[in-house]
């Protein structure tokens, strides 16, 4: 029997690392809690203290500022290239 992926919108995992990084929970206290891996939760944790000291992650971001620099870094690539042809 295969387990079926989940995936979760950005705002939860937002949430989720909220719960380690702003109110005390330890990682394995707030997977239990929110029924997510551990290692998924660890990595979240980790993006979201690297998004708030500046880095703009590979993937999706979560918070809304990085969101937004995402999508201005995109608009000028494609600018860039429009411009170029």
């Amino acid at each position: 029997m295969t387990r079926k992926r989940r995936s979760f919108s950005p705002e939860f995992k937002q949430e989720a690392a909220r719960l380690v990084l702003d109110q005390g929970y330890t990682i394995s206290q707030a997977s239990t809690s929110l029924d997510v891996g551990e290692n998924a939760l660890r990595r979240w944790v980790k993006q979201l203290s690297e998004e708030r000291n500046g880095i703009t992650p590979k993937g999706k971001a979560l918070t809304p500022e990085q969101q937004l620099i995402q999508e201005l870094e995109a608009r000028c690539k494609r600018l860039e290239q429009e411009k170029d042809i």
